[in-house]
This record gives C-alpha cells, structure tokens and sequence, in this order.
C-alpha cells in the first residue's frame, strides 16, 4: 500500500510502497477514506517531540472495515468506523474508573515487539504512530481504536471527530465541564481551537472570545460561535480581554498587588502549545477561574505562572483529548452535527490526496486552514 512516510524532524514525509500485515486476534483491518492532518503530528515533523523512525505518520481518520481477526465482535467487514489514539485495554485501572483516555496497559493493544510488526518495509519493521498511522491507505488496528458509525455521516467529515473535534469539543464539555451563561476565551483558531469555540457555543457560553494572529481565522470563528474577537498580532490579548469582561462602570484595578484584578473570564483554553499563550490563558481568567491548556508545548519547555495568583482560587489544568470516552462521545457528536449543532462542513479548508500531505503541514503553518482532509477515494 501506500503511506506517506517519516524518516526524521525537519524532512519531509515521502511517499512510499509500505507492507501491511493480517488481523491477528483482535485486530482490524481498515479501508482509509479520509484522514484529517492535525497540527500534533507537525510537532513530530518539525521535532518539537521526538519519534523513532522510520514510521508513517497520522492519527485522524476514518474508513470502512475490510477484514477482521477471529477474535473481534464489535466491528465487521463493511462497518463504517473512527478511529481514535485512545486506544484503550478496558481492564486497567484508569479504564475501569472511567478514563480509558489515560489508558495505562496499552501495550496490552499492541504486538510483541519480538514478533511481526503490522507495518514493514522490505522485511524491516517500522512504527505504527499512536497506534494508528492514518497517512496510509490501508490502516491495521486494535479493536479497541475503533468506534462504529451511522453511514448517515460522510467519512471526511467523520475523520475530524477522529481527534481534532474531540480534542476540543471534548476539552469544553468534559475537561472544564463549562457552565450555562459562562464567558469563554480560546487561543488559538485551528482545527481543535474552532472545536473548542463549537463546544462552548453548545454549552451555552454567554460570551465567547477567540484569540488569533490570522484576520481570517478570527473571522471564520465568528462563524463558529464566537461572539469576540482579538487579533493576537497588535493588541495585548490579556488586557483586551479584561476589558471586555469588566462590567461596565467598574475598574479591574487588584484589592493587592500582585493578585491580579477582577476582570477576566470564567474559562479558558489554550489549542496551540504555545508557552506564552498558555501563560496567557492562565492570566486572562479571573478569580475562581479555570484555564485548560490543550496545546502540545514542546517537550523541555516549562509554563511560568504568577504564584500570587494561586491565591485567588485560579487554576490551570491540561487535558488528553478531551478526557474522551470516545465510543461514547463520538457517536453523540456525530448526533449533534446531524442535528446541525455542531459544522464540521466548514471545518474542511481543503481536500487532498495523499501525496498533498507536505504542502498540508506547510499551508497549517501559514495559518490557511482550519483543517485539510487526504481524500483516499
């Protein structure tokens, strides 16, 4: 088959012939339709995050099933799925609590490292990225990466639910579970800030602030939900949004020093991994706050934040995408884009085929796209 591959940071990926093995027992094999091309796999291309190579790249897609191991009940041949890096055992103790996003046996989803691995090349094996390696045509996966879809939903537009979508809506209605009537800010306008600004619109946040550098970005999120905006590239976004928090008559000026003022909103969120950005989230909440950063900040990086301002019950959290239980949140989501609550139509900038996955990752940099969709058929 084809996959576009990753032979180190800095390069780009090239296409090449790649093996793909049988299902085992609980694997299947899956027919790639549509895979999205997130800005977390551009922190391995650019090696913000370091990965073994060579592998083939891609986490956010979906398809229809081809074949299935012997042990697999959940799917069959010819079911539409998603698939999702929250590839889960069901038995560990975070799946049973309720979080099989921070599943802690997946090595009990994966093959042998001393057997034949599901993807080689030339007789040499080669790594399945998040368990998954969507920039291929075909994918082969645990069971348990997969949930099962209506057919109502065409599949480029399910690809998107496969992390991006989830990542952001999931961060609003489950990480920060947001309350009715609460003002909202969002850094960053990409495929999971434009989630995130979705989500909050379904939660019903009274004001929704996005926060972006690219004019058209900040428009397309008006588009989406938010009720504000601020271009990150000539105004101070913390002091801009302060203003439009603090009541009208009153002054946002700290009871002390240090403390920080009363302006401010309820919740924010951070979709880049950016370190200032995710210290600006933390500082544009006010007292009693919460800002979730879901960004991946480069590995070695640390986040600085104003100690005083612990005081006044502010808190930062993170979130893995968004704290899903996925067979659970992805059919609803699919439910509320039915119900044409949630546009994932417009989500979609472009179409490519496979071999436009470089010019991808170069039109994200530029801040073009919300999100760019490899078209396999």
């Amino acid at each position: 088959m084809k996959a576009a591959v990753f032979h180190g940071p800095k390069q780009p990926l090239t296409i090449e012939q790649v093996d793909i093995d049988k299902p085992q027992e609980r694997e299947v094999l899956v027919r790639t339709v549509a895979s999205g091309v997130c800005h977390s796999d551009l922190h391995f291309v650019d090696g913000f995050y370091p990965y073994p190579t060579p592998a083939v790249l891609g986490h956010e897609a979906a398809g229809i099933v081809e074949e299935v191991g012997r042990s697999v009940t959940y799917v069959k041949p010819g079911d539409h799925v998603i698939c999702c890096l929250s590839v889960f055992c069901g038995y560990c103790e975070d799946c049973m609590s309720g979080h099989p996003n921070r599943c802690s046996n997946r090595k009990a989803t994966q093959r042998p490292k001393d057997g034949p691995q599901r993807l080689s090349q030339k007789g040499n094996p080669m790594k399945q990225f998040a368990d998954l390696s969507t920039y291929a045509e075909k994918m082969l996966v645990h069971e348990n990466a997969l949930v099962k879809i209506t057919n109502e939903i065409p599949l480029d537009r399910a690809a998107l639910i496969g992390c991006g979508v989830t990542t952001g809506v999931g961060a609003v209605l489950n990480t920060a579970r947001i309350e009715p009537g609460s003002t909202v800010a969002v850094f960053g306008c990409g495929g999971v800030g434009i989630s995130a600004i979705q989500g909050a619109r379904i939660a019903g946040a009274r004001m929704i602030i996005a926060v972006d550098q690219f004019e058209s970005k900040l428009a397309m999120a008006k588009r989406f939900g938010a009720t504000h905006t601020i271009d990150a590239s000539n105004a101070d976004a913390v002091k801009a949004i302060q203003a439009l928090t603090t009541p009208q008559g009153e002054t946002d000026e700290p009871v002390v020093e240090g403390l920080g003022g009363a302006g401010g909103v309820d919740y924010a969120f951070e979709a880049v991994g950016v370190k200032k950005l995710a210290e600006q989230c933390f500082d544009c909440i006010k007292p009693g706050g919460t800002a979730t950063i879901i960004g991946m900040i480069p590995v070695g990086q640390k986040v600085e934040l104003d100690g005083p301002k612990f005081l006044t019950e502010r808190k930062i959290q993170g979130t893995n995408m968004g704290s899903n239980r996925f067979r659970i949140d992805m059919p609803r989501y699919i439910d509320y884009y039915l119900q044409g609550r949630l546009n994932l139509d417009d989500m979609i900038s472009r179409r490519g085929k496979l071999e436009d996955v470089n010019e991808a990752f170069r039109a994200m940099k530029a801040g073009e796209v919300a999100r760019t969709v490899l078209m396999f058929e």
